[in-house]
């Protein structure tokens, strides 16, 4: 990852355009053409440095219900539960922790009774019992990573 990268980085973290040829504004804000930008922005998915653009929308202002679950996954398994838990449309985050419920994923859904069902099939499909623990007060935090400069 060179200057330019780290650049283009800062910008689309949580300055995306919101144009029709968004890769062009990016450019243009760090001297590359639309097709140079677009390049580099793949390459650096490929890479796997980038590993998702799109949009965050706050679910519950959308009438919509999330929640974080967790479970305590044998470690033979944990592959096996990931796959599933990714297989569902509603996880937005699916992360593994040093701890007694090592498997830990956020799920969103159009109600809670929805979330609750999905959350069910998940445990009868895996024989792993998934806790549901929805927020009872949302905190919103916005992090955005400055990249350095990578010539100084």
């Amino acid at each position: 990852m060179d200057s330019t990268d780290a650049a283009i980085l800062n910008i689309i973290q949580s300055g995306f355009p919101l144009v029709s040829r968004p890769y062009a504004a990016v450019g243009e804000q760090v001297g590359l053409t639309e097709a140079e930008t677009l390049a580099r922005v793949r390459a650096l998915k490929d890479s796997g440095l980038i590993r998702r653009i799109g949009a965050n929308f706050q679910s519950t202002k959308l009438g919509w219900h999330s929640t974080l679950c967790a479970a305590r996954v044998p470690e033979d398994q944990v592959e096996a539960f990931a796959a599933e838990i990714n297989r569902h449309v509603g996880v937005t985050h699916n992360y593994q922790r040093r701890h007694t419920y090592n498997v830990w994923f956020t799920y969103i859904g159009e109600s809670k009774e929805y979330v609750a069902r999905r959350l069910r099939e998940i445990t009868e499909k895996t024989g792993i019992h998934v806790l549901n623990l929805p927020a009872e007060k949302m905190y919103k935090i916005k992090v955005d990573f400055k990249m350095k400069d990578q010539k100084a």
